[in-house]
């Protein structure tokens, strides 16, 4: 326990932290803070503290999915949201100075564990998203968007639903495709994303999942719509993709691709975009220095994940000719949808403990609570990166995108002349 004991010594700086171990003995750690309560953990199993001190996400991760880590005061946003907060990016050179001390380094080895070749990436996705359809309808938005929503608006007020339309249109407009464009969704989940390009442009598009389950989905809901013949689903892999495609996009999965693979996925991204094609890729990514994901995500969570940081998201497009368009840097925007996520997993526990078990619930409160913290002290963000093989394909000037993205939520604003100028005539636009 002194062991233990001087982990969160160095921890926790301000706020207070309870340990209650099973011997009955009290380990308290930091100081009072104005803006935050205190928060008590009982320890069940004489073994926890060991677990944590050789792997801290890893041991209290797996103690907490089996209950011997046991939240007395405050729930586990609180406890992870207290130990993030006191190791926040902000304060940078005091972080890095801790992380020295409590962390060994592991990129090597984790380098070599997400080499996901085709038939590991196909496992690796089903491993987490053919759970039940069921349990993602709890917690996602009516359209099922299992990425960062965009809040335009007061995030306490503002309806999630909403905000992931918003997400859908801030994407779109970057494309700015044209009448008659082929578009290419790849990692495209449930079909949201490929089914609202066509409602609002028109446009034919192919998109391609490694889950089963997401591809049953999305084809039933383009069957349902009545556009099955113009937009198609398939379960394959992106690197046997056969172009080309006017228009590229990916939401969500390039923090499945894995770092050996980097330079292929930009490659081929460039092989089937059309000489005068756009693509966005819109991907979690991290601030800080390149590094693994921690062993109980990529246990229980994402196995095969890893989260890029923009200057390797970067040099694999320069080194294949793909041209950097623009870079955008939203900070806060999945911080807020995995607070909605969290809480909508917290208000329907009953239901899937039912459809699990307590173990599972507490597993994905857990998975969620820790993304949440990642987003607001940690080193994560997501980047929207737009690339072209030209550099005249797109305007010169980021106007069109605000006119564009305006226009597909139906807010009243002057035409852009740049779209009109681009394409060679206006651009057809579908109503809601």
């Amino acid at each position: 326990m002194r062991a233990f004991d001087r982990l969160f010594d160095k921890l926790i700086r301000e706020g207070e932290l309870t340990f209650i171990t099973a011997d009955g003995k009290t380990h308290r750690f930091g100081k009072p803070s104005p803006d935050r309560a205190p928060i008590v953990v009982r320890l069940t199993d004489p073994r926890t503290p060991l677990r944590i001190l050789l792997n801290p996400s890893l041991g209290a991760g797996e103690a907490y999915m089996d209950g011997t880590f046991v939240m007395e005061q405050g729930d586990i946003l609180d406890l992870i949201d207290l130990i993030t907060w006191n190791a926040r990016y902000e304060i940078f050179g005091e972080r890095t100075e801790l992380e020295a001390r409590i962390r060994p380094p592991e990129w090597l080895a984790s380098w070599l564990r997400k080499r996901n070749h085709e038939r590991a990436s196909r496992r690796n996705v089903a491993h987490h998203y053919d759970l039940s359809a069921k349990l993602y309808d709890l917690f996602l938005d009516k359209d099922r968007q299992y990425s960062c929503a965009y809040w335009t608006g007061d995030p306490a007020t503002e309806s999630l639903d909403q905000a992931q339309t918003d997400k859908k249109a801030h994407i779109v407009a970057k494309l700015a495709i044209g009448p008659g464009h082929k578009v290419l969704d790849i990692g495209c989940g449930w079909g949201g994303m490929a089914l609202y390009i066509h409602q609002k442009t028109g446009a034919d598009v192919l998109g391609i999942t490694l889950s089963e389950e997401q591809l049953k989905i999305a084809r039933r809901r383009a069957e349902q719509a009545g556009v099955a013949d113009k937009v198609r689903f398939e379960l394959t892999d992106y690197r046997t993709v056969q172009g080309p495609f006017d228009r590229i996009v990916s939401v969500g999965m390039y923090e499945h691709v894995g770092p050996a693979h980097f330079s292929t996925f930009a490659a081929k991204c460039r092989s089937l975009l059309a000489p005068d094609g756009v693509m966005l890729l819109h991907t979690i990514g991290r601030i800080g220095p390149k590094r693994s994901a921690d062993k109980w995500t990529t246990k229980y969570i994402f196995p095969g994940g890893y989260i890029p940081t923009l200057s390797e998201i970067c040099e694999a497009a320069e080194h294949n000719g793909l041209l950097t368009a623009d870079v955008e840097t939203l900070r806060l925007h999945y911080a807020y949808t995995l607070e909605q996520w969290l809480r909508r997993t917290q208000a329907h526990q009953a239901e899937i403990v039912a459809m699990y078990d307590e173990r599972f619930y507490r597993m994905w409160e857990f998975y969620l609570a820790g993304a949440l913290t990642g987003f607001t002290n940690g080193e994560m963000v997501n980047f929207q990166v737009q690339y072209v093989r030209s550099r005249r394909a797109l305007p010169i000037t980021r106007d069109y995108m605000i006119a564009e993205e305006q226009a597909l939520l139906d807010v009243p604003h002057p035409p852009s002349p740049h779209m009109a100028e681009m394409a060679g005539k206006e651009f057809e636009r579908a109503g809601e």
